[in-house]
């Protein structure tokens, strides 16, 4: 069968427009199939259901008119009646659809016009999808373009077959970007939204300068050495951990390269940026120590717990360590995701000696001694007074100048004043109104009920209702510092397992869970929906 010029030029356009928009050919050709039957529809009517087909080999275009099989047709023009379908397909059967042939038809202006804009529509949704799923797997990569336009300082970027967006908050300072300059930026998001896919590109984010590292250094490339954490202050300074998987590698030397050439090449692309090599340690003391070079630590304190750490310096290294505007130390408790307090050795004296006065204090009125006894009790670490009252006798008797008399003065009379302290606590607690069934959850003090007290929780409902958070406080860290929030038992040395184990029991108490749930693990499924809640 010949083809005609028309249809042949239809194949052509439909090929035209797929190459140029990177798209499958047959998009193409079922966008202008839904464009003649929109445009078929305009003239055999909206309820017509019209079913129009293009042969992409010839190009011929057949157009149907599907009419619905049923019993009794009440409209011709949808339905046809069984008696007749059955004349036509010896298999019809209700439900199914008899193809009725329409002559070909010529398009008016409107209709053509009506066609164009389908057709556009569909071939612009199949080019936001195919650069969508293009880019979405290409996110967190590295890639290239040219500046196409800035606006309001954000930076729109040509990748292609797509474009990107630089945001002027993931710009690096001072850097100017003008149209047509090329350009490398990561891919941190992809989100298909209305106006099509928005391809989000940052030169600030600390996975740049990762994957810079990764195409510089071969043995990133390889895996032999690893990248754990990095810090940036973009356009400034930025720390970087290292550490090699191979002991015969430096980590640090193999990112500097023969004579920095390595190290070069990425500050030359993040605009001078000054990078710190760091060697990674497991051990968070000598990974902090690391990181705070070029300062150097006289010594350290770790708060597990709390994930801070008290770092000493002498007092000519203090301005180092802290760097300018507190560079050195923000960017070293980034890397290391502890909270660091600097002081100098001075500083760390001072403090040390008001603790030291404080505690002596402490002794000298809890136990009614005099200022020797007190200080010597300070010296010997002691910092509670309950240290002391349930502390092993002979651990107070072999202080030098005590002996086992003194010692158990000492225990009986910190004994008394911690029942004195208790009294005074649960003559508080019945005043505000705090129930006796909390004194069943061990590790409850009366201290800590008068804290619970005068939070208005007086149940073991109340309590039951709490999470870890609301008891030993939480930590959120946004921007490299980390804002700490205080809980109803912050003052107390609670730790979060051990307040965790206390809402369970007040659960189990409250007949919120079981001990077959307890079993079975549901309490943790229970932990996670309240810390959920806290977020």
């Amino acid at each position: 069968m010949a083809v005609s010029a028309n249809r042949l030029e239809l194949l052509q356009i439909a090929d035209a427009v797929a190459r140029e928009k990177v798209i499958d050919r047959e998009i193409v050709l079922a966008a202008m199939a839904d464009a003649i039957q929109k445009a078929a529809r305009s003239r055999y009517g909206s309820e017509t259901n019209i079913r129009a087909d293009i042969n992409s080999k010839t190009g011929e275009i057949r157009l149907q008119r599907l009419l619905e099989v049923v019993e009794h047709a009440e409209d011709y023009g949808t339905q046809i009646p069984l008696a007749l379908a059955l004349d036509r397909n010896v298999d019809a059967k209700i439900g199914d659809f008899i193809a009725d042939p329409l002559p070909p038809m010529d398009f008016g202006r409107i209709a053509a016009q009506s066609a164009k804009q389908v057709i556009v529509q569909k071939v612009r949704e199949a080019e936001r999808d195919r650069q969508f799923d293009e880019f979405k797997d290409r996110m967190g990569e590295i890639v290239n373009g040219t500046v196409k336009r800035v606006e309001y300082g954000n930076v729109i970027v040509d990748l292609g077959r797509g474009e990107g967006i630089i945001r002027r908050d993931e710009m690096i300072p001072r850097e100017n970007m003008r149209y047509g300059d090329r350009v490398r930026a990561y891919v941190y998001d992809v989100r298909r939204e209305q106006r099509g896919p928005q391809i989000f590109l940052s030169r600030t984010h600390p996975q740049f300068m990762v994957k810079l590292f990764t195409m510089e250094v071969p043995e990133i490339y390889d895996g032999i050495i690893q990248i754990k954490s990095v810090a940036r202050d973009p356009g400034s300074r930025a720390k970087i951990a290292v550490i090699s998987n191979d002991s015969s590698i430096d980590p640090v030397g193999a990112c500097v390269g023969m004579r920095g050439s390595r190290v070069q090449a990425v500050v030359g692309e993040l605009q001078g940026e000054k990078i710190d090599i760091i060697p990674w340690s497991q051990d968070p003391a000598s990974f902090i120590v690391n990181a705070l070079q070029p300062a150097e630590v006289a010594k350290v304190v770790l708060d597990e717990d709390a994930e801070r750490i008290e770092v000493v310096v002498p007092d000519e290294q203090l301005s180092l360590a802290i760097g300018r505007r507190g560079q050195n130390v923000r960017l070293a408790s980034q890397l290391t995701g502890w909270d660091i307090d600097i002081m100098t050795e001075a500083e760390e004296s001072e403090r040390r000696q008001k603790e030291f006065t404080a505690r002596t204090t402490l002794f000298m009125d809890a136990l009614d001694v005099d200022e020797m006894i007190g200080q010597v009790l300070a010296s010997e670490g002691f910092a509670q007074v309950e240290e002391l009252a349930y502390t092993d006798l002979d651990e107070i008797s072999s202080i030098e100048g005590f002996d086992e008399d003194t010692a158990n003065e000492i225990q009986t009379r910190a004994r008394e004043y911690l029942e004195r302290i208790e009294a005074e606590n649960d003559a508080k607690r019945v005043e505000l109104g705090v129930q006796d069934e909390l004194k069943q959850i061990d590790g409850l003090t009366a201290q800590m009920l008068v804290a619970l007290g005068e939070d208005g929780i007086k149940t073991i409902e109340d309590f039951a209702g709490c999470a870890a958070d609301d008891l030993v406080g939480w930590s959120e860290r946004k921007d490299g510092e980390t804002k700490k929030f205080e809980g109803l038992f912050s003052k107390f040395d609670v730790s979060r397992v051990e307040a965790e184990n206390m809402v369970v029991q007040a659960r189990l108490l409250a007949g919120w869970i079981t001990e077959e749930d307890l079993a079975a693990g549901q309490v943790e499924e229970v932990e996670e929906a309240d810390a959920a809640e806290q977020e």
